[in-house]
C-alpha cells in the first residue's frame, strides 16, 4: 500500500525566490521529521543523513572569493530535517560575505544547523583540491544482474506486498545494490535518482521482489529521507532481519547531494559513499 507524505508548508519549495548573498540564518527551512514517520507508522530509526555542498562560496578579509566543498552528517535522531532548497539559499548567502577563514564559516553554519534542526549537527568543509570524496563503484552485487528472464507487471508505487522471500529457509547474508532507483519531489514532483545499497542477513529473499520493490517508489512522492525510512520499515517489518541497512546515494540537485543511511547496528556508516552521478 502506498504511504503518503503530508506536504510541508511555508517552505520555499516551488516557489520564485530572491537569491541573496549576504549571511542570512533566517534562511533555512526545518521540517519535521514526524511528517514522514507518522505516514509510515514508525519513528524507531538509527542512522544519519549526509549532505554534500558543492557550491560553497565565501570572501575572504581580502575580498577574494573562497570555496569549499561541504559534507554535513544529521542524525536521524534529530526531530528535524532541513529543506533542501532553504539550505541552498542559506549556503549561497555566505557568497558576497567577509569571513574569517573556512574555519569560522564552518563553526557558523555548524551553529546555525544545529539551533535550527534543535540537535547537534557536524560540518565538515574540505579545500576543493584535496576534498576526500572519491567517487567509486557501489558495493555489493547489482540487483539487475540477479533477474533471470521477464518480471511479473511492474508497480509504480510503494506496495510492500511485492516482497517475498525465496524458497527455503536458508540464512543469507548480503549487500546488493540498484542504481535504478527513483522518486518524486512530494512539493513539485520533480524526479530523484538514486544508488539504493542494501545489507542484509536473515532468511533468504527472492532478488527480483526486492527489485521489483525498489523500483515501484518510481511514481511515489516522498522526500530522501521518508523513502530510505520506509523502505527500511518495509523490509524490516516483512523480513525480520538479524542485520539491516539501506543507503540511498541520490544525485544532486541545486549543488547538494542527500545521502540518508538508517541501519540496525550503527549510527553512521562504515565508509561514506560518493555514487558516479554524484
Amino acid at each position: 500500500m502506498a504511504v503518503l507524505m503530508p506536504e510541508p508548508q511555508n517552505t520555499q519549495l516551488g516557489k520564485s525566490t530572491v537569491y541573496r548573498d549576504r549571511y542570512d540564518p533566517g534562511l533555512l527551512d526545518p521540517i519535521p521529521r514526524s511528517l514522514g514517520r507518522n505516514a509510515i507508522g514508525d519513528h524507531d530509526f538509527r542512522g544519519v543523513d549526509i549532505w554534500r555542498l558543492y557550491e560553497l562560496s565565501w570572501l575572504d578579509a581580502r575580498g577574494l572569493p573562497q570555496t569549499a566543498v561541504g559534507e554535513l552528517l544529521v542524525p536521524a535522531a534529530s526531530p528535524f530535517i532541513v529543506e533542501s532548497k532553504s539550505l541552498k539559499l542559506y549556503a549561497g548567502s555566505f557568497a558576497m560575505t567577509r569571513m574569517d577563514g573556512r574555519e569560522a564559516v564552518q563553526a557558523r553554519m555548524t551553529e546555525d544547523l544545529s539551533a535550527c534542526l534543535q540537535y547537534p549537527v557536524v560540518v565538515r568543509l574540505y579545500p576543493v583540491e584535496s576534498y576526500p570524496g572519491a567517487v567509486r563503484p557501489m558495493p555489493g552485487t547489482a540487483l539487475e544482474s540477479l533477474v533471470q528472464g521477464e518480471l511479473s507487471e511492474q508497480v509504480y508505487e510503494t506496495d510492500a506486498g511485492l516482497l517475498r522471500f525465496a524458497p527455503g529457509n536458508a540464512v543469507q547474508e548480503q549487500c546488493w545494490y540498484t542504481t535504478a532507483f527513483r522518486s518524486l519531489c512530494p512539493v513539485t514532483g520533480q524526479p530523484d535518482l538514486a544508488s539504493v545499497v542494501i545489507r542484509y542477513k536473515g532468511r533468504a529473499i527472492e532478488a527480483a521482489s526486492l527489485l521489483q520493490y525498489l523500483v515501484s517508489y518510481r511514481c511515489h512522492r516522498g522526500f530522501h529521507e521518508q523513502c530510505v525510512e520506509q523502505i527500511y520499515h518495509d523490509l524490516r517489518t516483512v523480513f525480520a532481519p538479524e542485520v539491516l541497512e539501506v543507503y540511498a546515494c541520490f544525485t544532486r540537485r541545486g549543488g547538494i547531494d542527500i545521502n540518508p543511511f538508517r541501519s540496525s547496528l550503527r549510527d553512521a556508516p562504515a565508509e561514506i559513499l560518493r555514487d558516479i552521478r554524484q
